[in-house]
């Protein structure tokens, strides 16, 4: 090989290396400003959700903020450059007391009157409208790296039995349907007051209506009323899914939920 052959080889090398850290630092700004990696870590948002689902949250869809700013120090307070969600959005958020982060649907906005009845959501004094979809089975073992049990309507079942929650299709006035799960009577989350939602703060919800800790659940415990600017972004789309302890382990993926779209 001459020297010039050499020559082009190395330069070949070096090119191809320059266009891997080019192509990686890309990727990194364009996650730092554009999208957050999220896994499901419970199953509060079963059946939409399920543990170990993996999702980008868009956190353009409701502007930068203290907490879905890219850099590690933001010059602002409150929101700039976005909207408000609507209701029906899955919505990631900044816990107001813990500063965890949370996943649960959109329901209520500022101004908005919330109330449960029976296990019914009543938004302004309109029932959202619950249509029975069947029922929603999975098996009773551990779940996802911490190890969560799931809860059933069927009664305590033994590990490996068929765990059970009645489905139904909730009609959000002025907003989508989608799909909540039921357990059973849970006093405190099924029957409430009249939640007024302040001005500037949201109401939210998980779809496994009996397993969620929610805005039904006043802080430091529950989520409670969350200020709009502790949004992070609005979850679209689940890009891979396992339902077993590591993502390595390949015989869990879940394929038919790759690049299954949120509703």
């Amino acid at each position: 090989m001459s020297m010039a052959d050499k020559a082009d080889k190395k330069d070949g090398i070096v090119e191809t290396i320059k266009t891997i850290v080019y192509a990686l630092l890309i990727a990194g700004v364009f996650r730092t400003l554009f999208f957050q990696p999220f896994w499901i870590p419970s199953g509060s948002m079963k059946d939409t959700l399920l543990i170990g689902d993996f999702l980008f949250v868009n956190k353009m869809a409701y502007g930068y903020s203290k907490y879905s700013c890219p850099f590690s120090m933001c010059p602002f307070s409150g929101r700039i450059l976005g909207s408000e969600p609507q209701r029906g959005d899955v919505v990631v958020f900044r816990h107001p007391v813990s500063g965890a982060d949370f996943i649960k649907r959109a329901i209520g906005l500022p101004g908005d009157k919330i109330q449960m009845k029976d296990g019914v959501l009543f938004i302004n004094g309109q029932e959202a409208k619950q249509t029975p979809d069947g029922v929603f089975t999975e098996v009773f073992e551990k779940q996802g790296p911490v190890g969560n049990e799931p809860r059933c309507s069927n009664g305590a079942v033994g590990l490996g039995a068929i765990c059970e929650k009645e489905k139904f299709i909730e009609a959000i006035p002025g907003g989508p349907s989608h799909s909540i799960l039921n357990i059973g009577n849970a006093p405190q989350t099924d029957n409430t007051g009249v939640f007024t939602v302040p001005e500037g703060h949201f109401f939210f919800m998980g779809d496994n209506r009996d397993n969620s800790t929610d805005s039904r659940v006043k802080q430091p415990n529950g989520v409670g009323y969350v200020p709009f600017e502790n949004l992070i972004g609005r979850a679209d789309r689940i890009m891979f899914s396992s339902a077993g302890r590591s993502m390595l382990y390949f015989w869990t993926w879940r394929s038919d939920r790759f690049f299954k779209g949120i509703e």
